[in-house]
C-alpha cells in the first residue's frame, strides 16, 4: 500500500491545505474536527484545520512571502490590495482583526478602516455607476 504522502490524492490537495494552514495526518489519527477525505471509496487522509486565530497569522505570513518583503515595507497602494484581500477572505470579522493587519502593516487602525471605508466607497460608486 502507498504512504498517505505519495498518494497522487494527497499530493493534488497539499497546496490547498498549505494554503489554509491546515496539516495533513493519517485517517485513523483523525479526530473532533478533523475532516477526513476519501476518494474512490477508501479513507485516503484527514485535515486538520487550524485555529480561527492561526488563520489570520498564516494568512498574513503567505502574504509576506508572496511580497518577498515585511508588509510593513510595502508602499500605500499595495498596503490598500492587502487589506481589499484580507477583507475578501473575512480577516476583520475575526475579533482583533483590524489591530492585527494594522500592526503587521505598520499603520494605525485608523488607517486600516480607512483603506476599507475607501474600498466600500468605490466599490458603491461603480453599482450606482458613477464610475471609478
Amino acid at each position: 500500500m502507498t504512504r498517505p504522502a505519495d498518494d497522487p490524492f494527497v499530493t493534488a490537495v497539499k497546496p490547498l491545505v498549505d494554503a489554509i494552514g491546515g496539516e495533513l495526518i493519517a485517517p485513523d489519527s483523525a479526530q473532533g474536527d478533523d475532516v477526513v477525505l476519501s476518494w474512490e471509496g477508501r479513507e485516503v487522509v484527514a485535515v486538520r484545520l487550524p485555529h480561527l486565530s492561526d488563520s489570520l497569522d498564516h494568512i498574513l505570513a503567505e502574504l509576506r512571502r508572496r511580497h518577498g518583503v515585511p508588509l510593513a515595507d510595502l508602499d500605500r497602494k499595495t498596503k490598500q490590495s492587502v487589506v481589499r484581500l484580507l477583507e475578501q477572505r473575512g480577516a476583520f470579522s475575526m475579533r482583533h482583526g483590524v489591530e492585527t493587519v494594522a500592526t503587521a502593516l505598520g499603520v494605525s487602525r485608523f488607517t486600516v478602516y480607512n483603506y476599507l471605508n475607501r474600498e466600500n466607497a468605490e466599490r458603491s460608486a461603480e453599482s450606482r455607476g458613477d464610475g471609478a
